[in-house]
């Protein structure tokens, strides 16, 4: 198991990589919105700024948690303990069965952050970003990432799921919340047809709206049937008229490292969502 979870990895690493290059050359040909045409530096410190966020995280993972995911899942083997293993089932119907598990909690865990103030404290690190592209994908705070990671030891227990099942699940989930945060837009036709199944550009955009009742929709990450499924799915019309961002946060300092890390600490209550406007 070591070996292969050694080869999911590398495969995930790889992956990343790739699609991190690819979606900013396609963003710097063809941007939907016209973030960094003013200032090349502006976005050399976006770019730096959001992926030294996202390495750390990565190491803080890397260090503390896989060890801890790895044991959880070998427990759970040897113990024949989970839902996933409450009957025996062949291999490809316990990986689609544990895809299936990781993404509603992801979903759950998701739409949990921006309801509980305390976690949204951290969660609100990702939405400040006003210059939504594909960095923005690895832009978390460290607080938020050790809690969902944490969490995963008990449901990886849960589900019965195998360490190996996860690392492909991020794969794939990290893979397609690179494409649905880059300054992208595909064609209307494609868009929709794909959203269908799994979230989109169009679908992520209105998530990181700046007004509140979008902000508090679409909270899919990999599957777009979970919006679906609990009522949370919104489109509109005119992408190009979202503003990204959080009200409260447009200060110079929210746009540092060291202002990123503080925001938990700031004081700033949700507006209430339907007392605003677009």
């Amino acid at each position: 198991m070591a070996a292969l979870l050694d080869a999911v990895s590398q495969v995930q690493v790889a992956a990343a990589l790739i699609g991190l290059v690819v979606l900013l050359l396609w963003e710097n040909a063809h941007p939907f919105f016209d973030l960094f045409r003013t200032s090349r530096r502006e976005w050399s410190l976006h770019l730096v700024r959001n992926l030294l966020i996202g390495g750390l995280n990565a190491l803080v993972i890397a260090v503390v948690f896989v060890g801890l995911w790895l044991w959880a899942a070998v427990w759970a083997e040897a113990h024949g303990f989970g839902l996933l293993n409450v009957w025996p089932l062949p291999g490809w119907a316990h990986a689609v069965g544990a895809i299936l598990l990781f993404d509603v909690w992801t979903y759950t865990w998701h739409r949990i952050c921006h309801r509980i103030p305390f976690l949204w404290r951290f969660h609100r690190v990702h939405h400040a970003d006003t210059q939504m592209d594909v960095t923005t994908a690895s832009r978390f705070h460290l607080g938020e990432i050790v809690l969902s990671s944490a969490l995963r030891i008990p449901l990886i227990l849960l589900f019965g799921a195998y360490v190996w099942e996860l690392a492909l699940y991020e794969t794939l989930m990290f893979a397609v919340v690179q494409v649905q945060h880059a300054n992208i837009v595909l064609p209307d036709r494609l868009d929709r047809a794909l959203r269908t199944v799994i979230v989109t550009p169009a679908m992520h955009k209105i998530h990181h709206s700046r007004w509140q009742p979008e902000t508090d929709s679409n909270y899919s990450s990999l599957l777009s049937i979970w919006d679906r499924l609990f009522g949370s799915f919104r489109m509109r019309e005119r992408l190009d008229e979202i503003q990204f961002g959080l009200d409260a946060f447009d200060d110079d300092e929210s746009r540092t490292f060291k202002g990123l890390m503080k925001m938990p600490l700031a004081d700033h209550h949700r507006p209430d969502p339907e007392s605003t406007d677009p």
